[in-house]
């Protein structure tokens, strides 16, 4: 299992590379977006959310946002460290929150939640593929954290285990 300094490096060093795999279908957009959405799911959206770790540190003040998802969640949980539903958990849970805290800061001015997803609704129509590709950086940085931990799914197998 590796390290929060080792998670770190391998996302600095894979960011650029999975960017330039964008250059294809997206351009010179496409690296940029790919490369930063992979930085941002490896250093700010890793699976370790769920503990007291560099990338809860990260967002400085605003790592209380995170606090809720801590205390629900056990470390290595399925749901925090599990391909696919890992990464949209994460994203939903923080989707949520700002629905949420737009919803409470209507009175000063904010957003509303239904203004926010009507928003989101309109780019995903507009910018689908640069969205996919900053989805699907996100998803890989989180595979590369669940390849150097070993295993992707440890709760599930000391289930069986138990089982036997």
């Amino acid at each position: 299992m590796a390290n929060g300094r080792q998670h770190d490096r391998a996302t600095w060093l894979l960011a650029l590379p999975y960017g330039l795999l964008c250059w294809p279908w997206l351009g010179l957009t496409g690296v940029g977006l790919g490369a930063l959405s992979f930085l941002l799911g490896g250093l700010l959206l890793s699976p370790d959310l769920d503990t007291r770790s560099n990338p809860t540190r990260r967002w400085g003040p605003l790592r209380l946002l995170w606090w809720p998802y801590r205390r629900c969640l056990a470390h290595r949980s399925l749901l925090s460290h599990s391909p696919l539903l890992g990464t949209a958990g994460r994203l939903l849970y923080l989707a949520a929150v700002i629905l949420l805290l737009s919803a409470a800061l209507v009175p000063l001015g904010t957003p509303s939640p239904g203004a926010l997803l009507e928003a989101a609704t309109q780019l995903w129509s507009e910018q689908k593929p640069l969205l996919v590709a900053a989805l699907v950086g996100l998803e890989a940085s989180s595979w590369l954290h669940l390849i150097q931990d070993g295993d992707p799914l440890p709760r599930l197998r000391r289930r069986r285990r138990r089982r036997r």
